[in-house]
């Protein structure tokens, strides 16, 4: 029994080291540290729940379609299994809790990592196969596969997304598209697994590093660009003399189609979100130089006066005020990281 276990811990490592590694190199990369390790682990349990309720789901399909599991495998598994890791990135880049295509990579690499996990922890307590070269190639090329078509759904879809503010199915469909196609390809084994695990472990790694110099260049571009015009929007509005500029001069003429307390409103929401703005880019380059900002107490009061404010100008108000207000969903996700920071 002893021998047993240990040689199932030596097979699992073989299966899910190469991942894992993968995974802690992506976070290196990351300068900015956008991601948490209580989010990456989170993002690979959620993987594994998918491939947990998807492995029931696949044994009824197989047994009431009296279809090969061959045949499974190169043509539904892969829209199935791609469809169900996408759900957790959707989600996260619809709410603006992703901000940029390194934290996107990360996020979707965990979750492929994690459905990886289940994967061949299954196979290992079904499977008596105790040959160690099937589970490198399982780690070097099945997970590593998992991981790299979720993180590049995830690079995909957010980019569009970033360009693309609609919320329908458009931004998605590339993503998930490049996805199956990769997908479906590693299952239809037309070169050797040795040959396909080798080329996944020098195709992906470049890729990524890649993609994070080109994400951190965007990344440097927006902090520089965005934080010089958050600071002279805030610098109009304490300057004390804001009827005489462009900002003011707006607000006048909102006085014709609403409230003068709902106008006093929209100016408070304006500064208090220009605060907030410059604090998250501040964090970022905090983060960056490797210096750990220390806690705001008042942060929390200025998202609950700004939710306040939220509610008392109406949606109509908030649409107003778009002209001074960065709303793509980068800056939208600073928000919502400040808020997680502190």
């Amino acid at each position: 029994m002893h021998a047993d276990f240990i040689s199932i811990l030596f097979h699992a490592a073989l299966g899910l080291i190469p991942v894992l590694l993968f995974i802690t190199g992506l976070v290196f990369l990351d300068s900015f540290k956008l991601v948490t390790l209580r989010a990456t682990v989170g993002a690979i349990l959620v993987g594994c729940i998918v491939a947990g309720i998807l492995l029931p789901v696949h044994t009824y399909l197989i047994n009431s379609l009296s279809i090969s599991v061959t045949s499974f495998s190169r043509y539904i598994a892969p829209l199935s299994e791609e469809i169900g890791k996408a759900l957790f990135i959707i989600y996260l880049i619809r709410t603006q809790k992703v901000g940029f295509m390194v934290d996107a990579a990360i996020f979707g690499f965990a979750v492929g990592a994690g459905f990886a996990l289940f994967e061949n922890m299954y196979y290992l307590l079904t499977l008596a196969e105790s040959n160690p070269l099937v589970w490198i190639i399982r780690g070097c090329g099945t997970a590593v596969m998992h991981g790299g078509t979720t993180g590049i759904f995830a690079i995909v879809t957010k980019t569009l997304s970033d360009r693309y503010t609609s919320k329908n199915i458009v931004p998605i469909l590339p993503g998930l598209v490049i996805a199956v196609l990769i997908h479906s390809l590693f299952n239809h084994f037309i070169i050797s697994p040795v040959y396909i695990a080798i080329l996944t472990l020098l195709v992906l790694p470049v890729l990524f590093v890649y993609i994070y110099h080109k994400s951190e260049e965007a990344t440097r571009t927006w902090l520089g660009y965005g934080l010089d015009k958050d600071v002279e929007l805030l610098r109009m509005i304490t300057a004390g003399n804001i009827s005489e500029t462009r900002i003011g001069q707006y607000l006048k003429t909102l006085q014709e189609k609403f409230p003068g307390i709902i106008v006093a409103d929209m100016l408070n929401y304006l500064r208090i979100y220009l605060e907030l703005s410059v604090r998250a880019k501040g964090l970022l380059i905090m983060q960056e130089t490797g210096y750990r900002a220390p806690v705001d107490p008042e942060i929390k009061e200025r998202f609950q006066e700004l939710k306040f404010l939220e509610k008392s100008i109406g949606k109509t108000g908030k649409r107003a005020l778009y002209p001074f207000l960065n709303l793509s969903n980068r800056d939208l996700w600073q928000l919502y990281m400040i808020n997680q920071k502190q």
